[in-house]
């Protein structure tokens, strides 16, 4: 019974440690799914998930391990583009040509 008290007030604790954010990521298909999702799980995220229809990304992570900031980064690293950040133009070239969406314009102001 000790023991599932403990269990209890463990998961508790680590529910609210964690901060959930959504954010769009640019993307077409199924092998999108995989890389971005991929890019995504680092150190202090519980949940990556991306839906290719919407292209909403669902973030659930640790703040005080991680942030919304690196993940969005690592994806951009993995070529996509996400809301705040481009993506890395010479990962996107490498990627698949299904994988290969309509990017954003570049503001080079």
């Amino acid at each position: 019974m000790l023991l599932l008290i403990a269990s209890l007030a463990f998961t508790a604790g680590k529910a609210q440690d964690t901060k959930t954010d959504t954010f769009k990521v640019w993307g077409n298909c199924g092998m999108c799914k995989r890389t971005i999702e991929k890019a995504a799980k680092a150190e202090g995220v519980e949940k990556a998930e991306w839906n290719k229809e919407t292209k909403v990304f669902i973030l659930v992570y640790n703040p005080a391990v991680t942030s919304n900031e690196k993940i969005q980064k690592a994806i951009a690293a993995a070529g996509y583009d996400t809301e705040k950040f481009t993506g890395d133009d010479k990962a996107y070239e490498k990627l698949p040509g299904c994988c290969q969406y309509e990017r954003k314009k570049k503001d080079y102001q």
